[in-house]
C-alpha cells in the first residue's frame, strides 16, 4: 500500500519525475498540495458544446467537440499529405484540426461522429479559425492512437469532464490523471475553519470539497464543494482585511483639524465655482478623518473630471493651517507638472508665500521631479525641508533619499493602481508619525472589489460631474470590414480642427527602441501585426489625411522638458493634434480638445479605454471618441469595444472590465510576481458569499484579534495571503 501523501509529499514521489518536472516547469506545480488546489477551470458534459464561436485568436484553449469530417490533400510546398478534420461544437461553431505528414492512423481514429478534447492554440488562416496539430484526447473506446489511451480515458468516466488550466507541453487530461493519482492516496489537512462556522454557513469539510471539485459526483455535489472552497479565500483576505484594520486603529497620528479663518476658508472664498453637492459631503468626510488621531486611510474614487483633486487639494490646506505638510505623488512628470500649474492657478495668490503680492497667510507650492536642474532641485529641496513649502508635488523622486520633509502630515497618492507597494510605503516613511493618507482614482471600481482589495479603506465616491461638462459620444470604427470608416474617422478629426477645436490621436506604442511601461510588447505570435506606434503614425498622418495641421508628438520616452514643452503648446493651442501614448490617460486637461480617435483600440483595456476618453468633452463643447480597431465582429475584443461605446457608466465598465481580466491580480499577484491565489473567488459573481464572510471576519477578530486560539485558521490564512499579499492589502 503507498504511503499516504500530505499537502508537502513532493509530486515526484506520486507522478514520476518527468511529469513532476513538467508540471513544475510549466504550471509551477511543485507539492500534492499544489496540485489539489490546482482546480479545474470549468467542467464539459458529454454532448453539450463549447462555443467555437468564442474563442479568440492566439488563445490557448481546450474544447470538447465532435468530428463532423475529414480530408487529406497532398501538401504544395513539401511532400507528404495534410489531414484537415473538422470539429463542431453543436451550436454552428466550427473549427479545423490540421495534421502535417502521413499520419493514416489519425485519420482512421478521428472519425465522424466520435467526441473528443482538443487541446492548442487558436490561429486563423482564410477567415477559418483553426488548431495546427493540437494535443487531443478521445472520449470513449476505440481508436488505435496513443491518444486514445485507457489511463487516459479513465479520467473522464464521469459525466462532468474536469478541464484545468494547462499548458501545451502538459494538456488538461495529463494533469487530471496527476489528480487521480494523488488523490487515491491524499490526506487532507485538518480542516481549518471553525466548526461553528461550518455549521451556521452549512459548509461541507474540507477534505470532502478537494475531492469532489476534482472528480465530482453530481452537479450539486460540485456547487457544495466549490462554494466551500470560495469560502475559503474569501474568509482568508476578509480576515487579513479585519485583522489589519483593527491594528490600525491603535496607531498614532497627529491631529490635523481644520483652522476657521485660515488658508482653506480663504481658498474657498476665491473658487471661481460652487463645488458639487458630493464634493461638500466627501471633504466633511475627509475633515473628520484628518481631526482624528489615528491616521487616515481614505480611498477617493471618482469618474474622469469629477472633481477629485480639488477635493484633495482642499484636505492638503487644512494639514497646512495645522501646521503641516502635504505632499502628491503623480505617476508621470506630464501629470505632475499639470497638477503644479493647476493647483498655482487655482490658489493664486494664497500659494505664492514669500512673492509679490502673495496673501497674508500663503504657503508655497513646489514641484520634485527628477529632471530638475541641480540648483533648481536644491532650492526646492531646502524649501520641502524648512517647512516653507507647504505642499509639495512630484512623482518618484520624491522617494529618493534626501528628500526631507519638516512635518509631513497628508500623503496623497494619485492613479494609486500605477504605483507598487513600496514606492508608497517610502514616501509614508518620511513622516515622523504615521502620515493620513488619501489614495485616489478615476477607475471606477466595483463595489467587491472595494470590500476585498480595499476593505480596510474607508471609500468615498464622487459620483456627480462638475457643471459645465459635455457628454462624449463613442463610436467603434471597423477598420478591416469598412476602411471609408477610418477615412470618415480622419475628416470629422479635420472638421473639429476647422471648428477651432484640437484632437487626440492615441496608439499603443511608441515606436522604435526600448518597450516602455506606458506600451505593450510589440512582438506578437499569433500572426497578427505590431500594434501601431507614435513615431510610425506621427509622420503618416502629417503626409495623409492630417495634412496642413499642426501635429506634436508626446510619449514617454521624450526628455522632460521636451514632453512639458509639447503639452503647454497643446494646452496654449498651438498645435492641433496631439499624437501619443497613454501618457495623457491621466490628469491631462485641455478643455478645447473634443475629438480622440483611438488606433488598434482592442489592444487596449476597458478602464483604459474609459480613461483616455476622458481628455475630451472638458470643457462646453461635446466630446467624440472614435475606437479604431481590426477586431472581428462578435469577437470578444470587439464585444469589449461596443461595451465601452455604448455607455459612459464607469462602474458598468468596471463590472466589465473585471468580468474579463484574471481577478486573482486584485490580490497583488500582478505586481509580487507569484501565481494569484484567487483560484475560485469570483469578484463579481460572489459579492454576497464576500459580503458574509466579511461578516464572520469581523466577529471572530473582535474575539481573537490575532487568532491566538485558532491556529489552524492563522496557518490557512497564511498560507493563502503570504505575507507580501497581506502587505499589498494593507497598503492599497
Amino acid at each position: 500500500m503507498s504511503e499516504p501523501a500530505t499537502v508537502d509529499t513532493p509530486l515526484k514521489k506520486l507522478v514520476g519525475d518527468k511529469t513532476a518536472k513538467a508540471l513544475a516547469a510549466h504550471l509551477d506545480l511543485h507539492t500534492a498540495g499544489d496540485l489539489v488546489y490546482h482546480f479545474p477551470r470549468r467542467y464539459d458534459e458529454r454532448g453539450e458544446h463549447t462555443d467555437i464561436r468564442s474563442l479568440d485568436v492566439g488563445e490557448q484553449v481546450t474544447v470538447l467537440a465532435q468530428v463532423q469530417r475529414t480530408a487529406v490533400r497532398p501538401m504544395r510546398q513539401r511532400r507528404g499529405n495534410l489531414l484537415e478534420v473538422t470539429v463542431g461544437d453543436g451550436s454552428g461553431g466550427l473549427l479545423t484540426l490540421t495534421f502535417f505528414g502521413n499520419q493514416a492512423w489519425r485519420e482512421r481514429e478521428l472519425r465522424p461522429g466520435r467526441w473528443g478534447l482538443f487541446a492548442g492554440k487558436v490561429t486563423e488562416f482564410r477567415s477559418k479559425r483553426q488548431l495546427n496539430g493540437p494535443e487531443y484526447v478521445l472520449l470513449g473506446e476505440g481508436g488505435d492512437g496513443e491518444a486514445a489511451a485507457s489511463d487516459e480515458i479513465e479520467e473522464f468516466a464521469g459525466a462532468l469532464i474536469p478541464v484545468y488550466p494547462a499548458a501545451a507541453a502538459v494538456p488538461t487530461w495529463v494533469i487530471a490523471r496527476c489528480v487521480r493519482v494523488v488523490l487515491d492516496t491524499f490526506t487532507p489537512p485538518d480542516d481549518p475553519l471553525p466548526g461553528e462556522v461550518r455549521a451556521s454557513r452549512k459548509l461541507v469539510g474540507l477534505g470532502a470539497a478537494l475531492t469532489e471539485i476534482h472528480r465530482p459526483t453530481s452537479k450539486e455535489a460540485l456547487y457544495r464543494a466549490r462554494r466551500r472552497l470560495k469560502w475559503d479565500e474569501a474568509f482568508a483576505v476578509q480576515l487579513t482585511l479585519v485583522q489589519r484594520k483593527h491594528r490600525a486603529a491603535d496607531w498614532p497620528a497627529r491631529p490635523r483639524p481644520a483652522r476657521p479663518g485660515g488658508l482653506l476658508d480663504a481658498f474657498d472664498a476665491r473658487l471661481p465655482y460652487e463645488l458639487t453637492d458630493g464634493q461638500r459631503d466627501v471633504g466633511v468626510e475627509i475633515a473628520g478623518d484628518l481631526a482624528t488621531p489615528h491616521p487616515m486611510h481614505r480611498l477617493l474614487q471618482g469618474e474622469v473630471g469629477s472633481g477629485k483633486t480639488v477635493v484633495a487639494l482642499r484636505a492638503m490646506l487644512q494639514v497646512v493651517d495645522a501646521g503641516g505638510q502635504a505632499a502628491l505623488l503623480a505617476p508621470t512628470e506630464v501629470l505632475a507638472a499639470q497638477h503644479h500649474r493647476g493647483m498655482l492657478d487655482l490658489l493664486g495668490p494664497l500659494g505664492r508665500a514669500g512673492e509679490l503680492g502673495s496673501a497674508e497667510h500663503a504657503t508655497r507650492v513646489e514641484l520634485v521631479t527628477g529632471s530638475l536642474g541641480a540648483a533648481a532641485r536644491r532650492r526646492a529641496l531646502g524649501e520641502v525641508a524648512s517647512g516653507a513649502a507647504g505642499i509639495v508635488l512630484g512623482t518618484h523622486a520624491l522617494l529618493y533619499e534626501g528628500v526631507d520633509f519638516a512635518d509631513l502630515g497628508l500623503v496623497v497618492v494619485d492613479e494609486q493602481h500605477r504605483f507598487g507597494v513600496e514606492q508608497r510605503d517610502a514616501l509614508r516613511a518620511k513622516a515622523d508619525q504615521p502620515p493620513h493618507v488619501l489614495v485616489m482614482t478615476a477607475t471606477p471600481i466595483p463595489r467587491t472589489v472595494a470590500m476585498t482589495v480595499y476593505g480596510d479603506l474607508e471609500v468615498s465616491t464622487l459620483s456627480q460631474l462638475p457643471r459645465g461638462r459635455s457628454p462624449i459620444a463613442s463610436h467603434v470604427v471597423p477598420a478591416a470590414e469598412k476602411p471609408a470608416y477610418l477615412d470618415r474617422a480622419w475628416r470629422r478629426l479635420r472638421e473639429e480642427v476647422a471648428a477651432g477645436h484640437q484632437a487626440y490621436v492615441v496608439c499603443p506604442r511608441i515606436g522604435d527602441g526600448p518597450v516602455s511601461d506606458e506600451e505593450p510588447p510589440p512582438e506578437d505570435d499569433n500572426g497578427r501585426r505590431p500594434p501601431v506606434a507614435v513615431t510610425e503614425v506621427a509622420p503618416l498622418l502629417a503626409e495623409g489625411p492630417l495634412h496642413g495641421l499642426r501635429i506634436g508628438v508626446l510619449h514617454g520616452r521624450l526628455p522632460a522638458d521636451e514632453k512639458d514643452a509639447v503639452m503647454r503648446s497643446f494646452a496654449a493651442g498651438d498645435l492641433d493634434v496631439l499624437v501619443a501614448t497613454t501618457v495623457i490617460e491621466v490628469g491631462v486637461d485641455v478643455p478645447n480638445a473634443t475629438v480622440m480617435i483611438v488606433l488598434d483600440a482592442d489592444r487596449f483595456g476597458v478602464s483604459q479605454l474609459h480613461q483616455l476618453r476622458g481628455r475630451v468633452g472638458r470643457g462646453a463643447a461635446a466630446g467624440l471618441c472614435l475606437l479604431v480597431s481590426e477586431a472581428a465582429e462578435g469577437s470578444s475584443a470587439r464585444e469589449r469595444l461596443d461595451a465601452v461605446a455604448s455607455t459612459s457608466d464607469g462602474f458598468t465598465l468596471a463590472e466589465l472590465d473585471l468580468e474579463q481580466r484574471r481577478e486573482g491580480d486584485v490580490l497583488g499577484a500582478t505586481q509580487s510576481g507569484h501565481r494569484s491565489h484567487l483560484r475560485l473567488l469570483s469578484l463579481r459573481r460572489d459579492a454576497d458569499l464576500i459580503r458574509d464572510a466579511r461578516a464572520e471576519a469581523i466577529t471572530l477578530i473582535e474575539e481573537d484579534p490575532d487568532l491566538t486560539g485558532n491556529p489552524a485558521l492563522a496557518a490557512s490564512v497564511a498560507a493563502l495571503v503570504d505575507e507580501e499579499r497581506a502587505e499589498y492589502l494593507e497598503k492599497g
